[in-house]
């Protein structure tokens, strides 16, 4: 059952012991109900794509209560320390340069080396945030595809039953995501939202590009080779052929395994780590052979990644 909390401090403590325990938690922000889960455990951050149902380990937003904390796992250029001094807390998110470090589980920044970051405005967001004492990873507290919500009715229509509890903090005065921004070198704008382009084009003191470079991918999915290891990685591989380093899953055993029961939040959770871990066994010029993982569920997502990891070079 999804628990619906009251907006008092019983109510956040308990939704930040949920948090504590790698449980999921919906909670008001200014713009949407945000889906949290615990932004440095990678099975927190799986059971997010399992509950939405999204299709694929797309970028998440940290959110964090302040600018002090976010530059604790994020380095915050000149542009971005503007913007950011100017509109946050508030409907602004930032991409920035990943820190060393950082703590951030690999499935929030889908293996890029930056990360999404935003300090919302709404009082019951920054009390939670400072109760639970971490980055949350939230994309919004609805099914993938279907309209953000707004209320805590919103978030039960579509997940109940799929998270542990809801913060009821009331309807959502914004009602929009927030605006995503890469600042630094020079201001580019990945999603219009809640804070108008033209009052960042007049804080910034000039015009924001739109879109990314697809020869620079600033998110995942821009390029059909991504994620990819050193080594030659085969696909669907029911055992391992000499010199090749086997990923099983379920049945298939291997040197190392995505999940040997065969679940598919904890293979999602061990994706890019064993990615890394195979890659350092195979060693220069090397090859990893992943057992075939099924195309239901987080499934797919780990199969986008995989291919995607196994594409030519350069495409």
């Amino acid at each position: 059952m999804t628990r619906t909390l009251a907006p008092d401090d019983v109510g956040i403590a308990e939704a930040a012991r949920l948090l504590a325990a790698g449980e999921l938690v919906a909670f008001p922000t200014e713009t949407v109900y945000g889906l949290g889960g615990d932004a440095r455990d990678d099975r927190a951050v799986a059971r997010i794509y399992e509950a939405k149902g999204r299709p694929s380990f797309n970028p998440l937003i940290v959110h964090l209560p302040d600018l002090v904390a976010v530059e604790k796992i994020a380095r915050v250029g000149p542009k971005a320390q503007m913007l950011a001094q100017a509109f946050w807390p508030g409907p602004l998110t930032l991409v920035l340069p990943l820190r060393e470090g950082a703590g951030i589980s690999p499935l929030v920044t889908a293996g890029l080396q930056t990360v999404a970051v935003r300090v919302p405005a709404h009082p019951l967001a920054q009390r939670l945030l400072r109760a639970f004492g971490g980055p949350l990873a939230a994309p919004s507290a609805n099914p993938s595809g279907r309209v953000s919500p707004t209320q805590t009715a919103h978030v039960l229509e579509g997940l109940t039953g799929r998270i542990a509890a809801v913060l009821d903090g009331g309807a959502c005065a914004v009602g929009l995501e927030s605006t995503i921004v890469v600042a630094d070198p020079e201001p580019l704008l990945l999603r219009p939202g809640g804070l108008p382009v033209e009052v960042l084009e007049a804080a910034l003191g000039e015009p924001l590009a739109v879109g990314g470079d697809a020869g620079k991918p600033t998110s995942p999915g821009q390029l059909a080779s991504h994620y990819a290891p050193e080594a030659v990685l085969r696909l669907n591989a029911p055992e391992a052929l000499q010199g090749e380093v086997l990923v099983g899953f379920g049945p298939v055993k291997g040197a190392l395994m995505l999940s040997e029961s065969g679940d598919l939040v904890e293979a999602a959770s061990r994706l890019f780590q064993m990615l890394r871990e195979a890659d350092r066994l195979a060693g220069p010029g090397g090859r990893i052979a992943f057992a075939p993982v099924p195309e239901t569920g987080l499934g797919r997502a780990i199969n986008d990644r995989l291919r995607r990891a196994a594409a030519p070079r350069g495409v």
